[in-house]
């Protein structure tokens, strides 16, 4: 398994931009997409987020299956040992919601993607948006969404080598 990093953040707050800074050195780089262009707003940040990368990324958009996309990424072997590789999950909130939406079990595919992880030969940064610092949701499907968002965040920062809070621009190390 390769080395698994979680930034955490506010919407806005600088965490994708982290995210390509830490992958900056690698030889493969790919980016798992969860976005869906569900409308014209949301297609023009899908692609301005394409535009701040490079040619040298490999894009795989996935809304659902994420360990999915994880199983089918090449493997050491056939990368060969010089190639370092690392995986931008981008990100596990719009991941989230898709589950929600398409009312698929969210522990069921939790457990699925922290199993992928545990096997992944490439490193992994994950993007997820820390939802718990602001006021108690309105409605009751948005109390569920907190919820799950901060019990996924939970997991995964057990799982993570590194987890990294960014605010402004300016990443805080929680972990180690």
């Amino acid at each position: 398994m390769g080395n698994l990093t979680l930034i955490l953040g506010g919407a806005r707050s600088g965490k994708s931009r982290r995210a390509l800074a830490l992958a900056g050195n690698y030889a493969q780089r790919t980016i798992v997409a969860t976005a869906e262009p569900g409308d014209a707003e949301m297609a023009k940040r899908i692609a301005v987020h394409k535009a701040e990368r490079d040619e040298v990324w490999r894009t795989v958009e996935e809304p659902l299956d994420i360990a999915g996309a994880l199983a089918a990424l090449p493997t050491e072997s056939q990368l060969g040992a010089e190639k370092r590789s690392v995986v931008v999950i981008d990100c596990l909130t719009l991941w989230l919601s898709n589950l929600i939406h398409a009312r698929q079990s969210v522990e069921d595919e939790t457990g699925k993607l922290l199993a992928a992880l545990s096997v992944c030969p490439a490193d992994v940064v994950l993007i997820s948006n820390e939802v718990g610092l602001g006021i108690v949701p309105e409605s009751p499907l948005g109390r569920e969404f907190r919820d799950h968002q901060g019990r996924l965040n939970q997991r995964l920062a057990e799982a993570a080598d590194v987890v990294e809070f960014v605010a402004a621009g300016l990443p805080l190390r929680m972990k180690p």
